[in-house]
């Protein structure tokens, strides 16, 4: 079969390599010039490796991914970085029951009734019928008011914002089960990992359009996908069957005369952006080697500082220290419309009660965005979820809201990427 797919991200970029080894034709769509989606890279012509324009990491346990880079000969470096909070101004290591047990600012009691309630959600074996709590009414209750509310609540709000009281707790259960204290990271940066992946997919037979606007999706039976590269017309390619790994609300756009109730049910799925705003340092900014420094103060607007040098070595990075200062937030937002100088200048006053002399330190510093990054998972979310195969017939959807519990991450969308070359083959 001859099989388009639109999206080089890692759920694309793993149903061609599937299919090519199904012994099909594919050709893959991307609107960016390199591949990656999320996970897309850049590089500064100092560096050796590429860097993520939002922090990536994979866990021990994605299996999926790690045997995918096994498989195509992709060295993958393990570590174990220290992961802290931030709590009324200091910084705590918060990664080990051990360092959960010496939080000193909780009692004892207190301490014990956290540990006991993440331990519960996170040992329980059947997670189905924790989608139907609604996780900021449950955890005060399990946990303890003040434990919640110094860790977890800020969390929650930073995170999620408006939404804060839609999240199901299966999509906590997912968090926490799913955490290895080592992780992995792909040698070279993932966008040396995805030019790898989509080497290996040219070699099998299959063909790339980068720099390539997917304009319209129509089927009468037979896919057609109509296209436009740079300035060129557009050209139109008929297909056996289209696989659309882009999110539902692309998807919505991009197809005509789709029924009513379709369009009704997943225009409602809720999904947030995401900003990065990436500093580039001369010295660290994390003194005590924190890695990923989770922000529990509702009042401070970053979400997470992530020091990607206390990770991989900085070496690799011409000894530069590199920080993420990241965000989830609402695409039509005033915060997400602002520029990378009104960012900085936002955060300054919080990055300094950290580090007071951070700013005689920094080279540079770069905004990324994507309008869509978090899909929100409200209570009984699998009643929602997309299925593969939409009204068009032989075009199917494949994105990030159908990876649940899970939450994203390129390892689950190399498992989608797997599930809808076997789901279309058998049909």
């Amino acid at each position: 079969m001859k099989i388009g797919i639109i999206g080089a991200g890692f759920t694309g970029l793993s149903a061609g390599y599937n299919l090519l080894e199904k012994g099909h034709d594919v050709i893959i769509f991307e609107k960016d010039s390199i591949p990656g989606g999320l996970a897309l890279g850049f590089n500064e012509k100092e560096w050796d490796w590429t860097l993520e324009k939002h922090y990536h990491h994979w866990f021990t346990n994605d299996k999926f991914i790690l045997g995918l880079a096994k498989e195509i000969g992709h060295e993958v470096i393990i570590e174990r970085p220290k992961t802290s909070v931030l709590v009324e101004d200091e910084i705590f290591q918060f990664d080990s029951p051990l360092t959960v047990i010496k939080f000193p600012k909780l009692t004892i009691f207190e301490r014990l009734r956290m540990g006991f309630a993440v331990a519960s959600i996170r040992y329980n074996p059947i997670w189905k019928p924790l989608e139907k709590i609604n996780a900021t009414t449950f955890l005060p209750k399990i946990m303890g008011e003040r434990g919640y509310k110094m860790i977890w609540e800020p969390l929650f709000k930073n995170k999620f914002g408006q939404h804060i009281h839609n999240v199901s707790l299966a999509w906590i259960w997912a968090r926490l089960v799913k955490r290895t204290s080592s992780l992995a990271y792909p040698s070279g940066g993932f966008s040396n990992f995805a030019d790898h992946l989509v080497e290996e997919i040219k070699n099998k037979g299959g063909k790339f359009y980068f720099n390539t606007q997917v304009l319209e999706i129509d089927s009468n039976g037979k896919p057609t996908i109509t296209f436009q590269t740079d300035d060129s017309k557009p050209k139109a390619a008929d297909f056996d069957k289209v696989i659309v790994t882009l999110p539902s609300f692309l998807f919505l756009r991009m197809v005509k005369n789709l029924p009513l109730d379709y369009i009704r049910k997943f225009a409602k799925l809720k999904g947030l952006g995401a900003t990065n705003l990436m500093l580039r340092l001369s010295k660290p900014f994390l003194t005590d080697g924190t890695y990923w420094l989770n922000v529990c103060d509702e009042n401070n607007p970053i979400m997470a500082i992530v020091d990607h040098s206390n990770f991989m070595d900085k070496k690799y990075y011409n000894n530069e220290h590199l920080l993420y200062l990241g965000n989830y937030l609402e695409p039509d937002s005033k915060r997400f419309a602002m520029n990378k100088d009104e960012v900085l200048k936002l955060f300054d006053p919080f990055l300094r009660k950290i580090n007071p002399d951070y700013k005689k330190h920094l080279i540079g510093y770069e905004l990324f965005k994507v309008p869509f990054a978090q899909p929100v998972i409200p209570t009984n979310y699998s009643k929602m979820i997309p299925p593969f195969e939409t009204p068009l017939p032989n075009v199917y959807l494949a994105n990030i809201e159908q990876v649940y519990p899970w939450d994203r991450g390129t390892n689950y969308a190399v498992e989608l990427g797997e599930k809808i070359t076997e789901y279309i083959l058998a049909k």
